[in-house]
């Protein structure tokens, strides 16, 4: 290696060590001190106690663990495949050289960058059952609407329908993005060999834009699995535990009854169900590509 070259090489690496201090402060040691708090019991006050994996035998055992797992895969799966769904066509709809496009471009984004604690103030008001405007609407054609957060079985959909609601103009404004770039020629062939709007979005658009679906599921199926927010403004978890997520149950364990090491436990069991996935859908995504390249 010449001079010059290890001149560049060092400049590089010094351009590269604040990120990697930051890295390494801010993630990788915070994340080795978690793991090592599962093999103990502290409660913020007296020092932790080492008592082994006590708290991966207690976690398997534990019911509210496994209701609150199963909490998070049913607004997960309800959340995500509806939102991409809608955002996809909204997206499809505002490619098009309409009037006011743009407007409509910034009002479906706009929730996205508002707060969510704000956000959740007005939905929990819009489903208040005596006073909201949700039922009041629904009594305007016959339906008697149900008490939407104080009831089990409709909380958590009230809590995905305000969720999509709100998140729904990132994965929109992706998917126009990735929908710009799809080349008019495409289109313009498919049409000449008799193609309907249909086969032009199935065999044109969505291949064309798979990559960008591909990243926003992925980073939907990340962000639901870490649902919080909307759930501590609107329900608290409740009723009965119907809303309690994962990451409000660690919150709970940590900072409500003062367990970190179980606490800790629950977030590297979350931490390690969210690589396993991503970690699956990527090598999916690697055979689809490979299986359309041959």
């Amino acid at each position: 290696m010449t001079r010059q070259a290890r001149a560049e090489a060092r400049a590089g690496y010094l351009f590269l060590l604040p990120n990697f201090v930051g890295f390494l402060a801010f993630s990788l040691i915070p994340i080795g001190i978690c793991i090592g708090l599962t093999f103990t019991q502290w409660n913020l006050i007296l020092p932790p106690e080492f008592i082994g994996g006590t708290n991966y035998e207690n976690m398997v055992s534990d019911k509210l663990f496994w209701k609150t797992l199963g909490n998070t895969i049913y607004y997960t799966v309800g959340a995500v495949p509806i939102a991409i769904f809608i955002a996809f066509w909204l997206a499809l709809l505002l490619n098009r050289g309409m009037r006011g496009v743009r407007f409509f471009r910034t009002i479906y984004f706009l929730p996205y960058v508002t707060l969510t604690v704000a956000i959740a103030i007005v939905w929990s008001w819009l489903y208040n059952p005596d006073l909201g405007l949700v039922n009041y609407a629904l009594g305007l054609v016959g339906i008697n609407g149900p008490a939407w957060l104080q009831d089990p079985t409709w909380a958590m959909p009230a809590v995905i329908i305000m969720s999509n609601w709100q998140g729904i103009g990132y994965p929109m404004l992706i998917f126009l993005a990735a929908l710009q770039g799809v080349p008019e020629e495409y289109y313009e062939s498919a049409k000449l060999d008799g193609a309907g709007w249909l086969q032009r979005i199935r065999h044109i658009t969505v291949p064309t834009i798979a990559p960008a679906t591909f990243y926003i599921v992925v980073i939907s199926f990340i962000g639901a699995m870490q649902g919080f927010d909307q759930f501590y403004v609107m329900t608290q978890g409740g009723p009965a535990y119907s809303t309690t997520t994962i990451v409000m149950y660690i919150y709970q364990q940590g900072f409500q009854w003062f367990d970190m090491g179980y606490a800790a436990t629950l977030a590297v069991v979350l931490f390690a169900l969210i690589a396993g996935v991503t970690a699956l859908l990527w090598r999916s995504q690697a055979r689809s590509a490979s299986l359309a390249a041959s």
